[in-house]
Parts: structure tokens; sequence; C-alpha cells
């Protein structure tokens, strides 16, 4: 499958062979527990309420168990009381679950295949900034702005570091810079636009290929 090549002006200017693994079903089943796996593992689990044995006070009875005309009490810190423990409440608890290896790569090339029948992956020959403004990558988003609708989430996927990029970058909102060998079906789901160079492009391949 050959797919449209880029320039930072926005004019397309050749086209580039798609590895056969970009074509084919997408499994929707796989991209929601991929996506779900990578929410529930960022989740802390760290809330939690004290129960009456917990909840300081209520070592004394309040009152005698009769001839005061109210009902028995004994505690303060009763369930039933205001300040008293929780019922049931949440504790400390793993939410994290692991999805194996080919499941992570079936969703991660599923995503793929998803933003390529979409139309929202865009390969882009080289990708350079001079100074490291953020003018310089905003010119670059806006002149795509002609070829695709961007007001969603960017993910941009760059073959290594590069700082004046990332500078660059840094104060656009909703941008997101990623390395080939770090991305998962996650990053790709979450925003609306995938932007590569033809190096991170091939570095990607490979990684699925491998």
């Amino acid at each position: 499958m050959e797919w449209k090549i880029y320039n930072m002006q926005g004019e397309e200017i050749g086209s580039y062979e798609l590895d056969d693994i970009f074509q084919g079903e997408v499994n929707q089943p796989i991209l929601r527990e991929a996506f779900l796996s990578y929410q529930t593992n960022i989740r802390q689990g760290t809330v939690s309420t004290k129960t009456r044995g917990e909840v300081s006070g209520g070592g004394r009875k309040p009152w005698p168990q009769k001839g005061t005309g109210r009902a028995r009490a004994g505690s303060i810190r009763s369930p039933l009381w205001v300040g008293g423990g929780t019922v049931f409440g949440p504790r400390p608890r793993r939410f994290s679950y692991s999805l194996s290896k080919k499941k992570k790569k079936l969703a991660l090339v599923s995503s793929l295949r998803l933003k390529i029948q979409e139309k929202k992956m865009f390969i882009v020959d080289e990708l350079k900034v001079d100074k490291g403004k953020t003018k310089e990558m905003v010119s670059f988003l806006n002149n795509f702005s002609r070829v695709a609708n961007l007001n969603g989430g960017i993910l941009l996927i760059l073959n290594g570091k590069d700082e004046k990029i990332n500078r660059a970058s840094s104060n656009i909102k909703n941008l997101t810079l990623i390395q080939p060998s770090n991305v998962c079906a996650y990053h790709i789901l979450s925003h609306e636009s995938i932007f590569l160079t033809r190096d991170s492009l091939s570095k990607l391949t490979e990684r699925l290929k491998g």
C-alpha cells in the first residue's frame, strides 16, 4: 500500500510503500483490552477509609446500657454515628493487570491500521527546526491544516531525541512526542492525528515485524 509523504510545508512530495503488516483487519476487542489495561495500570489505588476499629476515640461507652431511655450504644465511633468508622469503604488495592507481548503487539498493529483507515496518519520526509522556537513547530502544524483537521490531540513519533524539537514542542497544547520504541496502542488511540518521519516509520516497522 502506498502512502503520501509530505514535507514540512504540508506539500506532497512522493509516496511511501507501507509494509503489509499495516494492512488487514482491526481487532476492536484487543484495542479495548489494551486501552483499559493502560488506564488501570496508571491508577494508584491508594484511596483508603477507616473502619470503626481504626478511628480514634470511642473507648468509653457513651452512656449506661439501661435507664436513660435512649438506644443502646457501645461506642461513639460506630458507623451509625457522625465521625464514626466506614463500613465496606475503599481500601488500598492494586488495579493493574498485564497483557502478553503478543496481545500488546497486536493492539499496536490494530491501532495503526485504524488510523490508516481513518486517514489520520501522516508521514513527513524530515522534521527539523533551526532555533528550537515554539513558532517553528506551530508553523509546521499550521501547514498541515490544509491537509487535515488537527483540532484533536497530535502524536509525533520521532526516531531518537532532538533537543530543539523537544523545546519547540513543549509549550504546544495537545502535542505529544514519543519514540518508536516506546509507543503503544494507548498513545495511538488517545490522539486524533499521528505524525511520523520516514526514519521513525522504518524503525516502528522493524519493531512490529521483529
